[in-house]
């Protein structure tokens, strides 16, 4: 499994160094720059996610994260402001910008870690559903699902899935990581559908994990609200 990479940018050397200690120590490969122009002059499309201070020298976190972002090998980057700044229209600007988080100082570890695992978590799920987007194909360990024939394979063995069940899963499997109501999975599996019965979403899923075996406690309940695939 590749480390992930994580770059500081801050002038305040000492809590730099804090923050690359606590960071290496849950496992993560961590790079320090002083400021947005040393930061600039590294391969920043290497990066995982950039942590970075808003007031610097001549160019802010706010101009880094707009030239980041207006670049499109690094637009995608992920990136965490943090800063003393506590107003609400530098809270705003920051995440109109594209930034993914935005932490007030002073702050605790424990929450810096929490962000950054958070952040990390929702970034490379995104990354991995637009890969698998891309390829047609839908994976989870040994479950696939070929989007172009419509083919469901666990351990390479075919499971014959019913277009709607087929449909279901793939829609979940999407949207891994959060629960989608009942009406966002009608919507969207059944849209085309005159008269759909309150029970048609349950009576799938239970089919669902049935079929899949193991793959089915992957599916999960949020009783009275809807259904997800957990990551």
């Amino acid at each position: 499994m590749t480390t992930e990479r994580i770059l500081i940018v801050d002038d305040e050397e000492t809590l730099c160094e804090v923050l690359r200690l606590n960071l290496e120590n849950e496992g993560y490969d961590v790079d320090i720059a002083f400021s947005a122009e040393q930061a600039l002059t590294y391969d920043l499309k290497s990066y995982s996610l950039i942590l970075l201070d808003i007031m610097m020298g001549e160019i802010s976190g706010i101009k880094m994260a707009k030239m980041m972002k207006a670049d499109v090998t690094t637009a995608d980057v992920p990136i965490i402001f943090c800063t003393a700044r506590d107003s609400e229209d530098d809270m705003v600007m920051g995440l109109n910008i594209g930034a993914d988080d935005y932490i007030m100082k002073p702050y605790t570890i424990r929450n810096v870690l929490a962000r950054v695992k958070s952040v990390l978590r929702r970034t490379s799920g995104h990354k991995a559903t637009v890969k698998e987007e891309k390829s047609n194909v839908l994976k989870e360990g040994g479950l696939q699902l070929d989007l172009e024939f419509r083919r469901c394979l666990i351990d390479g063995e075919e499971v014959k899935l019913t277009r709607k069940e087929f449909e279901l899963l793939a829609y979940l499997i999407k949207h891994r990581g959060k629960i989608c109501s009942r009406e966002q999975i009608l919507s969207r599996v059944w849209s085309h559908e005159v008269l759909v019965l309150d029970r048609t979403i349950d009576v799938n899923i239970t089919r669902l994990r049935s079929k899949i075996g193991a793959y089915g406690s992957y599916i999960v309940t949020r009783s009275g609200f809807g259904y997800g695939f957990r990551d």
